[in-house]
């Protein structure tokens, strides 16, 4: 099960990996926990729990008592809003690679905005790459528009980044 949650001190490990395992410029841990002491910065992660083996517990005993297995939840996704003199950037959007095509980031996004619009945010923007075709094709499902190209947004790849609106 997923269930998205707002992002604490103790997730920004998890956030920068699962940034570094996608992103060739993914954000510290460093960058996290400045972030989060922003005023206008509202974070989330992606959480699903799975089933962890416990090692002190036999084989045989895992199989026959349901609580020799502990729960135990991972990061799988996070997404980021900053809410920019009314106006909502959205950043950070990023899935672990074994848990995409299963709603996340849209689930994700769906809280973003939903928030956002609490927050007073009429107008959300973001950038994606260029070459990024089935990002931008879940940001228009939301009724995001091409508004622009920031040539040479990105690097390593360097690529270009389509500007994205929601108003």
């Amino acid at each position: 099960m997923i269930t998205v949650r707002r992002m604490e001190e103790w997730d920004v490990a998890a956030a920068a990996k699962l940034e570094s395992e996608n992103f060739s410029e993914a954000w510290s841990e460093q960058s996290f926990l400045e972030t989060l002491q922003c005023d206008y910065a509202y974070y989330y992660v992606a959480e699903c729990e799975e089933l962890e083996q416990m090692t002190d517990v036999s084989t045989e005993a895992l199989y026959k008592n349901t609580a020799a297995r502990k729960k135990q939840k991972k990061v799988v996704g996070i997404c980021g809003l900053r809410n920019i003199a009314g106006e909502g950037e959205i950043t950070n959007v990023v899935t672990n690679q074994a848990y995409r095509r299963q709603g996340i980031a849209r689930t994700l996004l769906q809280k973003v905005l939903s928030d956002g619009v609490e927050l007073g945010i009429e107008a959300f923007t973001l950038e994606v790459r260029c070459s990024n075709q089935p990002a931008i094709a879940l940001y228009e499902k939301f009724g995001f528009e091409s508004a622009g190209v920031r040539k040479n947004f990105y690097t390593n790849p360097k690529e270009d980044a389509l500007i994205m609106w929601k108003r």
